[in-house]
């Protein structure tokens, strides 16, 4: 059996329009979800044994405040292939993952991420920003991970875990 949280990056900032799209900041809200979403996964005791992340800067920003907050003390691996690609290829992403792993953290960016939840489970559930869902894998081995393999354990939003 393995693991997968999927988390939506948290709010980013618009502010300067001449910034490229991967280099978009969070804003100070999505910076405290971040957080809160880290204390989530620490309070229902699912610390990851690795954390992958977008390239892009608001994602890996949520994911280092994450893992922070969640006591994640590995390294934050960047994956370009988790930017605005496909849902397929997050799906191979992940059966690349080191089975050493049972449980992962992949901070990325909608609708990729959506697609990714309904494929695996069959559900099809919002994943507003910060969003938090988990994913239990009926697999052994991540090169199993296919369509339909996936239970979606909970889903979880920063607004339902208190103010933003």
């Amino acid at each position: 059996m393995k693991t997968l949280l999927v988390l939506r990056h948290g709010k980013s900032s618009w502010q300067d329009p001449f910034l490229a799209d991967p280099d978009r900041p969070l804003k100070k809200r999505g910076k405290r979800a971040a957080k809160k979403m880290g204390e989530e996964i620490r309070r229902r005791a699912l610390l990851p044994e690795l954390v992958l992340s977008s390239k892009a800067k608001r994602a890996r920003q949520t994911a280092k405040r994450a893992a922070e907050a969640m006591g994640y003390e590995g390294e934050v691996l960047r994956e370009k292939d988790l930017y605005f690609t496909s849902a397929k290829k997050h799906l191979d992403v992940i059966a690349g993952l080191d089975d050493r792993h049972s449980r992962v953290l992949l901070v990325g960016h909608n609708p990729d991420l959506e697609d990714l939840v309904e494929k695996l489970t069959g559900e099809s559930p919002a994943l507003p920003t910060a969003a938090l869902a988990a994913i239990e894998l009926a697999i052994d081995a991540w090169k199993d991970v296919a369509p339909g393999k996936g239970t979606l354990s909970f889903l979880v939003k920063p607004k339902e875990l208190g103010k933003e």
